[in-house]
């Protein structure tokens, strides 16, 4: 792709760095944003510093937040006792545009994963059984992708939080295996957080 302009170039090469998008696809980005007013990049690119710099991950939960605690720990209708486990916060979105779960998430940020180099080190699964071992919290429901990775960090931190007196669950299998849950319906994704099913009976398929 020859470029008249090496400011374009590089501008088509920093879009073109963000995941989906393609040289073809960061230029016409690129074009549409030169045909816009001066103001409307600007607020572009300070909305961008301004996510990047400024956002906060949630001290409880490690959700993406704008304050120490997010908006959903910090709500004292929702039900601390439950907590949802997921693997992003994608995830938490998801979920939540269900409106059928009222409880409290802790986000892992990713699946263990050894082909990739992700350990139980690299998550936020330590927090999680210190959070456990409190003896605040009476449920916690495994809400990771039905994949090999899922499954196996689900049963990693299941043996971790073995010992202490807490019910385990995990979200029906409405979800079709190897689904993500952000790319499933609020429907599907809604009755999967309701009829839940102990996470014992899971390990014996």
């Amino acid at each position: 792709m020859d470029f008249s302009s090496k400011i374009l170039e590089n501008a088509v090469k920093e879009v073109s760095r963000l995941p989906g998008i393609g040289k073809r696809t960061a230029l016409r980005l690129v074009l549409h944003l030169l045909k816009q007013p001066v103001d409307a990049t600007s607020y572009l690119a300070e909305a961008l510093l301004n996510l990047r710099n400024n956002i906060k991950s949630c001290q409880n939960c490690h959700n993406i937040s704008d304050t120490l605690l997010c908006d959903i720990c910090s709500n004292s209708k929702r039900n601390s006792a439950i907590v949802c486990v997921v693997e992003d916060v994608r995830d938490v979105m998801a979920i939540e545009s269900t409106s059928q779960f009222k409880g409290v998430y802790h986000v892992l940020g990713g699946k263990i994963s050894p082909i990739e180099g992700i350990g139980p080190q690299n998550l936020h699964i330590e927090s999680l059984v210190e959070k456990v071992a409190q003896g605040t919290v009476k449920e916690l429901i495994f809400a990771l992708s039905s994949t090999m990775e899922g499954d196996t960090t689900n049963f990693y931190i299941y043996k971790q939080i073995e010992k202490f007196e807490i019910t385990t669950s995990t979200i029906a299998r409405g979800i079709s295996v190897g689904d993500e849950l952000e790319y499933a319906d609020e429907v599907t994704l809604g009755r999967s957080i309701l009829n839940r099913i102990p996470f014992s009976d899971s390990l014996k398929n």
